[in-house]
């Protein structure tokens, strides 16, 4: 029987996510960093301006464009000293067929993922 995703596991999968949208958007990445409760997981350039971007795998039933404001607002102080903007990146992660279940290894999964929040 296949096995629930590990929480890293989870987390890499919305890392892929958010990485491709970043890509896809002319994002250039100065560091990625994906090891779990290490944040930023992007520091990134678009325009000449530098984005770190917090990216969170969550499941249901939480609300995937939910964040903590005193956690973002400790990293947009962080990155108020580089000059960088913040954004927070929320992925819901659910089964294929049932967003309410676990994400299975090798199996498909459904996402909510509504793109980067700015953290003012």
């Amino acid at each position: 029987m296949n096995k629930p995703l590990t929480e890293q596991e989870l987390h890499n999968l919305a890392m892929n996510i958010v990485g491709e949208d970043l890509e896809s958007n002319g994002f250039e990445f100065l560091g990625v960093n994906s090891k779990l409760k290490k944040d930023p997981q992007f520091v990134a350039l678009k325009d000449k301006n530098l984005h770190f971007v917090i990216v969170r795998a969550i499941s249901y039933p939480q609300d995937a464009d939910a964040y903590d404001p005193v956690f973002m607002q400790t990293i947009k102080e962080h990155a108020d000293k580089f000059e960088a903007k913040t954004f927070y990146a929320g992925v819901g992660l659910g089964h294929g067929s049932d967003y309410g279940k676990p994400v299975i290894k090798n199996e498909h999964y459904s996402m909510v993922y509504n793109g980067l929040q700015e953290i003012k």
